[in-house]
């Protein structure tokens, strides 16, 4: 079996977590099945995991629960890549606003396009233009370990701040990848960390307010 792809180095040593991808276009296409519903999502080089749904993602998504008793708010896909947690949580909750953040351009545009020939809703957005006043009810992420610590804790504390009360974040992290630690990390910063499975060596954290 292959070894944790979560934040592969793409083509050319370039990282997936770069703005502007460098990597000449190579679209694909990789199938996501949603509660028996099958969508084609299209893919490119220059994105994460670009060949098939990453195993974690595909953890990650098989534990996820309905988000229906959580506060009004929306639903936020951190690092959406080309949209495999925003469009899985946009298929489960019609009825609620799905967010997705990447830094990476031609990720956003996937996620996007990919939302629109699915026809769900999904408001995709850098960074930097995520709304100041948006209620965000849940945090869902294969979070973007190899940026290092102090970047990805930066990251990780944005969002978890902005949680209404009742609110969660659901995380996967490859425990080679420091699953541990970040448990650890958001347990010292005042967070209720739920370990909540492990398989094929990731491990799920749902993380809420003490």
């Amino acid at each position: 079996m292959p070894g944790p792809s979560e934040n592969d180095p793409s083509p050319g040593g370039e990282q997936y977590f770069t703005a502007s991808p460098g990597a000449a276009s190579r679209p694909g296409s990789v199938p996501l099945t949603v509660d028996g519903a099958t969508f084609d999502l299209t893919t490119d080089r220059g994105v994460f995991s670009g060949e098939r749904i990453d195993p974690g993602t595909r953890v990650l998504l098989d534990v996820l629960p309905h988000f229906d008793g959580l506060p009004e708010g929306a639903l936020v896909d951190v690092g959406c890549g080309y949209g495999p947690i925003a469009l899985t949580l946009a298929a489960r909750h019609p009825g609620r606003q799905v967010v997705a953040v990447d830094v990476n351009e031609r990720a956003r545009e996937l996620c996007a396009s990919n939302a629109r020939l699915a026809r769900l809703a999904v408001d995709v957005h850098a960074p930097d233009d995520v709304p100041d006043d948006l209620r965000v009810a849940a945090v869902v992420s294969n979070p973007p370990i190899r940026v290092g610590k102090a970047v990805l804790h930066e990251l990780l504390a944005f969002w978890l701040d902005r949680l209404v009360d009742g609110g969660e974040a659901w995380l996967v992290v490859h425990q080679h990848l420091g699953a541990g630690s970040l448990a650890d990390w958001l347990g010292e910063q005042g967070w209720a960390v739920e370990k909540v499975k492990s398989k094929k060596g990731y491990r799920i954290l749902r993380v809420r307010h003490t």
